[in-house]
This record gives structure tokens, C-alpha cells and sequence, in this order.
């Protein structure tokens, strides 16, 4: 790797990470689902502008996983 090379981690989840998550996830993992930085992901939340469905539980935010498999096309 050349010294000017930055690495990061890689955005997205892959498919198999995607069917493999529970009923609802935290709104950084549905973030980072669509691809959204985590700034993004909470200002449409808070407004209610978020592509899918998110459930506010207290002060958590938590993005429904059928909601967010049918978005990306992938709803079994």
C-alpha cells in the first residue's frame, strides 16, 4: 500500500449482512445500510424524512429491517 493511500472502511453492507439482521436496527446500522453519514441519517430522522420506516423509543431512533430490505430491493 503507498503511504498516500487512505483506508477506510468500506461504506454499504453486503447482501448476506443485509438478511442477516434482526427485526430493527439502531439508526447507524440502517445508515450505513443506505449508505447515509450518521449526520445525514439523524437530521432526516428528527425531521421524519427518513426512506423508511424509524421508531422513536425514547431517545433511540430504529429503523424497521422490513422497511429498509423492501427499499433496497431486497424484501423476501
Amino acid at each position: 500500500m503507498r503511504d498516500d493511500e487512505i483506508t477506510s472502511p468500506p461504506k454499504g453492507m453486503t447482501r448476506e449482512e443485509l438478511l442477516a439482521l434482526p427485526a430493527a436496527v439502531d439508526l447507524d446500522t440502517g445508515n450505513r445500510a443506505l449508505g447515509l453519514g450518521r449526520s445525514k441519517g439523524y437530521a432526516l430522522a428528527k425531521r421524519g424524512q427518513y426512506p423508511c420506516k424509524v421508531l422513536r423509543l425514547g431517545k433511540a431512533y430504529r429503523v424497521v429491517t422490513a422497511d429498509l430490505l423492501e427499499l433496497l430491493g431486497l424484501a423476501a
